[in-house]
């Protein structure tokens, strides 16, 4: 039911987990979650070579599994489609490897209900010394704030950081931003923000705590100097875009998700 003046908006809400190899700490996430905060979890794991698979379904998750390993970007583009199909008015997205702190997944929702944003992100930077305190490595920790201060001036946002992986919508975001022509790898998450902004929507974000430790998915160094180098790109498309100059394919034919 709606609160009183249509305040509140109802709906499904479906948390999605993108996993590889998360066999350890899938159950600790799940657990951390709120009782209720969900209607359902998927987990579509990208052919993980260890039990994590057996243990989603023991935990009475929603499972699907890719037969080959495609890539991070190519597992979310599986977890929305079938998020959509089965009807979720929103969507959050909780990385299974217990990174981020599941306990704020029902104030990220309600935000999305009051209809003050689109978009929420969880925000790990709350402060220099908590970030690196968690374990946040210096090079990712400098090139986040850089990259994030950087998009802030260049899309007009005012976010924590853009570079988080817990994450929710409403539908109407992933029924409209073409995130189908995204890259298959960990720019995709860069790109949906992009697109979310150039197609009008709101983001916002809440602090999240963070936990960096030897299960956490992360990238090396070599890797994060593409990501950066990447997102810097993407946000030259963006103003490409804007400007008239040219339509990069990220902004092209958005994607209607069929039913059924």
């Amino acid at each position: 039911m709606d609160a009183p003046g249509g305040l509140l908006k109802s709906g499904k809400v479906i948390v999605v987990m993108p996993a590889y190899n998360a066999e350890r700490t899938v159950a600790l996430t799940v657990r951390s979650l709120p009782p209720g905060c969900a209607d359902e979890i998927i987990l579509v794991d990208d052919a993980s070579q260890d039990r994590t698979v057996e243990v989603a379904r023991a935990l009475g998750l929603r499972v699907i599994v890719r037969e080959s390993n495609a890539g991070y970007g190519a597992n979310q583009k599986t977890c929305y489609r079938e998020a959509l199909r089965r009807g979720a008015d929103y969507i959050v997205m909780v990385h299974p490897d217990y990174q981020y702190d599941p306990r704020v997944v029902p104030a990220m929702v309600h935000i999305l209900r009051c209809d003050i944003c689109d978009v929420i992100l969880g925000n790990r930077i709350r402060t220099r010394r908590e970030a690196l305190c968690c374990g946040m490595p210096r090079y990712k920790y400098w090139s986040n704030r850089l990259l994030t201060l950087v998009e802030n001036i260049a899309l007009g946002q005012n976010l924590g950081e853009f570079h988080s992986g817990l994450r929710a919508y409403t539908r109407r975001v992933l029924e409209t931003v073409p995130f189908e022509n995204n890259a298959d790898d960990f720019l995709f998450d860069t790109e949906l923000l992009v697109q979310a902004v150039r197609f009008g929507f709101r983001l916002g974000d809440v602090p999240v705590p963070v936990r960096y430790g030897g299960d956490a998915s992360s990238i090396n160094f070599v890797s994060s100097v593409r990501y950066g180098l990447g997102t810097l790109a993407t946000v030259a498309k963006f103003w490409v875009d804007r400007l008239g100059l040219y339509q990069p394919r990220i902004f092209q034919s958005p994607c209607v998700p069929q039913e059924g």
